[in-house]
């Protein structure tokens, strides 16, 4: 077996090498001790994690542009506050990336530049606004042309869901002008009012999730457009009261529309300027925003993550969850798991009851990647005895059965809306939903009725089938919520190929798994080809190859091929992070994506990415 020698951190060797290795493997319990307890530390009051987003330039513009439309003076410190961030946060380019650690784009630097025009009137705005449009100028873009319309929305393709609010605020606050409302395409909000059944059938410009934009931001183009259709015209007029009922029905008990700052800001500032200030949703909607500015000025895109991070960090835990957590705390977490289960059919997305969402706010929709991460984490906190959350487990196995798409794969949100690739079944939420899958089976085939586990193999075998094809020749995934600013096109095969690969990892280890052990086996090694391909030469991995590297994406690399040897490769990987993590701490990166392309960092993913990949190495020493 090959030894890494310039290696000074642990490697994956059977015990005949140990002496050879200039750091023991107890270094790595030591490592783990660390960050297990700096993870415990990161707990809320209620004993789960809730995380922090980064502060987003975006929301900030889109968030004091609609206190600014809804009350200036008497919203002014929130919108002073605001522009204060933003003046504090400007990149040395003079545009805003989406989050302090992003590269300038023209999206967020638009709505910036929109927002300084009409919330500030003073020299710090004229100033502000100079170094905005200089750099939008070197990206081809004129603020005082209407060429800005069709750049916009050909950077966005036929994906509405973002060009259209963009120019919507642009155009009212006068970017480029009233009359850029005549170029800006129509929403059709009325066909909010069908059926939620035909939706997938409507062939929506936006996407799912997206329907308060839909009417918000719909109904304001139509107002302020010259040119109507008289037919449609009479169309849309009948149908604005039902769409704003539409509206409030489906407004979270917090005011936010998914708890996202930008996309309430967006629908709060239309509805404002179309003549319904006073309304229910709009007070509800600007109160949200008040009340999450933080004591910065800033917003971040979403209040937070807290069951997404909370299952991340249980499963960093692995097998040592009993070790770290102590049992009182454990039941905090599970009763707070349970707590937040969707019970009754979802007044957003209309799914049936047993998903679970990414928070624990009101304005959380049941989604395909956070399920299978709490069924996993329910079945980690109750390895000694799983009958106590078997009903919510079987519930969840069966919300997803319910979300998988013809094609087996499974999407975010909805079933059957494929016309945007944000709709469509990914490869990692599928290999998320086939561990969560297998795992149940595994634990409750004994208790299990036969049409259940009929219908979860079923289930798991289309999924497989799904990742099979959509597995590339080179040996990657592609993922959907997480990209890298830095590829040529924002993906991030990296990343969507080592959640895959553990995840099958682990799939393997299951009763369903064994049943299936070729195909995965052939899977999980290609893969594994693929991320040794494109490691960088100081033991990094980035979104692609020749990508710098960052934290998460290291680890999770690591994590992946660990199981699989690869020893000289995981031993470089480990001694970068060791490396990072000593001179530079935990460093969070801009790789998660939100809306169209909307980038934040997350405080808690280096976090529980490191641990994962410690506790993966440390039970690969103990096996070997």
């Amino acid at each position: 077996m090959y030894v890494y020698k310039k290696s000074p951190i642990f490697i994956i060797l059977h015990p005949q090498f140990e002496a050879s290795m200039s750091i023991s493997p107890e270094h790595i319990q030591q490592q783990f001790s660390q960050f297990s307890h700096l993870l415990l530390q990161k707990r809320n009051a209620a004993g789960y994690w809730s995380g922090r987003l980064s502060s987003s330039a975006l929301g900030v513009a889109v968030a004091i542009t609609a206190l600014h439309f809804y009350h200036a003076v008497g919203n002014a410190s929130e919108i002073s506050a605001g522009l204060n961030w933003l003046k504090d946060n400007m990149n040395t380019d003079g545009g805003f990336g989406d989050s302090p650690g992003s590269i300038s784009n023209v999206s967020t630097s638009l709505l910036g530049y929109a927002a300084v025009k009409v919330c500030s009137q003073n020299d710090r705005g004229s100033v502000l606004l100079q170094k905005i449009g200089d750099y939008l100028r070197t990206q081809n873009i004129n603020v005082n042309s209407e060429k800005l319309i069709p750049d916009i929305l050909d950077f966005y393709k036929t994906d509405r869901t973002f060009s259209v609010p963009i120019l919507t605020m642009c155009a009212l606050c006068g970017v480029p002008g009233p009359e850029a409302f005549d170029s800006i395409p129509q929403l059709p909000f009325e066909l909010s009012l069908l059926p939620r059944s035909f939706y997938s059938m409507l062939n929506l410009s936006v996407v799912s999730y997206a329907i308060p934009a839909l009417v918000g931001v719909g109904i304001a183009i139509f107002r302020f457009k010259k040119k109507k259709n008289p037919l449609l015209r009479m169309i849309r007029e009948a149908s604005i009261a039902k769409s704003l009922v539409l509206l409030r029905k489906i407004q979270p008990e917090s005011g936010g529309y998914l708890e996202a700052i930008p996309l309430t800001a967006f629908v709060c500032l239309c509805l404002v300027e179309s003549g319904y200030r006073d309304m229910e949703v709009v007070r509800d909607g600007i109160a949200f925003l008040k009340r999450t500015q933080r004591e910065d000025g800033s917003w971040p895109i979403d209040i937070d993550l807290s069951t997404w991070v909370s299952t991340l960090a249980v499963k960093s835990l692995r097998t040592k969850v009993g070790e770290v957590i102590s049992t009182a705390d454990q039941e905090k977490i599970i009763t707070h798991f349970l707590s937040v289960q969707n019970k009754t059919v979802h007044p957003f997305n209309g799914t049936q009851p047993g998903g679970w969402g990414w928070t624990s706010h009101s304005g959380s929709v049941p989604d395909g990647d956070d399920t299978p991460g709490t069924i996993l984490a329910l079945l980690a906190l109750n390895q000694e005895n799983p009958e106590p959350v078997r009903e919510a487990v079987l519930s969840g196995c069966n919300w997803l059965s319910q979300l998988q798409n013809n094609d087996g794969g499974f999407p975010t949100f909805s079933r059957g809306w494929g016309k945007l690739p944000f709709d469509q079944s990914c490869s990692d939420l599928t290999g998320h939903a086939i561990l969560a899958m297998a795992k149940t089976v595994t634990v409750f085939s004994e208790s299990m009725r036969r049409k259940q586990y009929g219908q979860i193999q079923k289930s798991f075998v289309k999924a497989l089938i799904y990742l099979e094809k959509q597995h590339h020749q080179t040996g990657y995934w592609l993922p959907l919520w997480f990209g890298n600013q830095h590829t040529i096109d924002h993906s991030n095969p990296v990343y969507g190929t080592a959640r895959v690969v553990s995840y099958l990892n682990e799939t393997m280890k299951t009763r369903l798994g064994a049943e299936y052990v070729t195909i995965l086996k052939l899977m999980i090694d290609r893969g594994c080809r693929y991320l040794i391909s494109v490691q960088n030469e100081d033991g990094s991995w980035g979104g692609a190859a020749m990508i710098a590297g960052s934290m998460e994406e290291t680890a999770l690399a690591v994590t992946a091929l660990v199981r699989n040897g690869f020893q000289e490769e995981c031993a470089s990987g480990m001694n970068w992070l060791a490396e990072k993590t000593k001179s530079g701490g935990l460093v969070a990166s801009p790789i998660g994506l939100y809306f169209a392309s909307l980038w934040y960092s997350e405080e808690l993913y280096p976090l529980t990415a490191y641990l994962e990949c410690l506790s993966t190495a440390s039970e690969r020493l103990i096996n070997d």
